[in-house]
């Protein structure tokens, strides 16, 4: 890829440098409640509460007010309805978090679309073109416009962006594909770029999806191919890597294999791909959950901090589902049970705030934590 590289001052590398340091602080993790409308309708419909403006404002409320939320999570990051609050006359849901010293991140992708088959490029504006050969294969939208978006959305108080990118796997078809690859790395790094010149620390989020039968060796050759895409996507547009948070799954095999493998596997062949890849001035990993358990996703994190003898960057967590789920369970929608709701989130928290530095313990679990948490074809 050839691309003439954006040269940032030593002013904006300072300032984009400390936000991402500010992330990655401490052993906190950062909540991941940027789920779209219809995204969390599914989480809704599952404790039967209604999908509207209201709900949906109470639940995200009841996350960000929980009493000491502000130990354990350095940053949260939201859909722009919540960002912009629109139509609220009560305070700035945001606001509650930058009050505590919680930085506020927006999730700035707009989901994905087909793969064109002749160009393997992003098709904001052509996918719904008749004329499009398309693959089974899709590519993150949203670089349109995002340069005014990103003006907004700082201007209300984020300091951070994510933007996910997907990749399936199906051997049988040749999936991922190199055009999937290199046009999803593309898009991460044209969007981490656009943050950097903003000012907001971007978490470039490559993931590798959970869905099929694939063994862990696949996976691990798949996110090491998507990986080595991304990372010479951002060093060829001049992406500022002290300055970014990569956000990616764990090296862990489908959810539909036969042979299950232990936490310390996934930990093991996680720390592998990250010494033999990772360039050594990314400041830090924010873990995803992919639908793994509660239980799977704080092991996981656990046992990569614990075998981690290199320490060469920082491990730590960017969950939605796997810091939310009991705490869903627990509110049902009722104002009564936001205490109880909020008492599970913090425990979760507190979990995976442990797990950072290597001193979580299974029998501290409880409940249902360790039930799957899996949406085949997850979105946002």
């Amino acid at each position: 890829m050839s691309m003439t590289q954006y040269k940032f001052t030593v002013q904006q590398e300072e300032q984009l440098h400390a936000i991402a340091e500010r992330l990655l602080a401490d052993d906190k993790g950062i909540l991941a409640a940027d789920e779209s409308v219809g995204t969390i309708g599914k989480r809704f419909s599952s404790i039967n509460v209604e999908n509207n403006q209201e709900n949906r404002r109470n639940y995200r409320e009841l996350l960000f007010t929980t009493p000491g939320l502000e130990k354990f999570i350095s940053g949260v990051i939201v859909f722009e309805e919540t960002l912009l609050d629109i139509n609220s006359a009560a305070k700035p849901l945001v606001s509650t978090l930058l009050d505590k010293g919680v930085l506020v991140g927006i999730k700035v992708d707009q989901g994905v679309v087909p793969l064109s088959v002749d160009s393997g490029v992003l098709l904001d504006e052509s996918a719904n073109d008749p004329q499009q050969t398309l693959t089974p294969e899709v590519v993150t939208q949203g670089l349109d416009g995002l340069a005014e978006r990103l003006e907004i959305y700082k201007a209300q108080g984020a300091s951070f962006a994510k933007w996910r990118s997907i990749v399936r796997v199906n051997t049988a078809r040749g999936m991922p594909s190199i055009q999937a690859y290199k046009a999803n790395a593309e898009c991460l790094a044209r969007y981490a770029l656009e943050c950097q010149k903003h000012g907001l620390v971007p978490i470039v989020e490559p993931e590798v999806l959970m869905d099929g039968d694939h063994s862990i060796d696949v996976s691990l050759d798949v996110t090491r191919q998507f990986l080595l895409y991304t990372f010479d996507a951002l060093n060829s547009l001049g992406v500022y890597l002290p300055g970014i948070v990569i956000k990616t799954n764990f090296v862990r095999p489908a959810v539909n294999v036969s042979q299950p493998v232990s936490d310390e596997v996934v930990a093991r062949k996680t720390l592998d791909l990250i010494y033999e890849v990772f360039p050594r001035d990314i400041p830090g990993i924010t873990f995803l959950s992919g639908g793994m358990s509660e239980a799977q996703a704080t092991a996981a994190l656990h046992y990569t901090n614990a075998l981690d003898t290199r320490k060469f960057c920082k491990f730590s967590f960017s969950f939605g589902r796997a810091l939310q789920s009991s705490c869903l369970k627990a509110w049902k929608g009722s104002m009564e049970n936001i205490q109880a709701a909020q008492t599970q989130l913090l425990y979760r928290m507190q979990l995976n705030h442990l797990a950072c530095k290597a001193q979580y313990d299974p029998e501290m679990e409880s409940g249902d934590s360790a039930k799957s948490l899996f949406e085949e074809n997850y979105s946002y």
